[in-house]
């Protein structure tokens, strides 16, 4: 998910490429994927501090 959050179908339109259709966001489909891992985690972290 690019930094505008917009999620469509329509943004990743190769197996391999992600192409954000509301703000023009491009980046490599597994990097975008990373990214999405990371914001998960780190509110997951903050929300249930140790």
């Amino acid at each position: 998910m690019p930094t505008c959050g917009h999620t469509a179908k329509e943004n990743r339109p190769t197996q391999e490429k992600f192409h954000c259709v509301a703000c023009g966001h491009t980046a490599h489909a597994d990097t975008v994927a990373a990214t999405n891992v990371l914001r998960a985690g780190l509110v997951h972290r903050d929300a249930n501090p140790a």
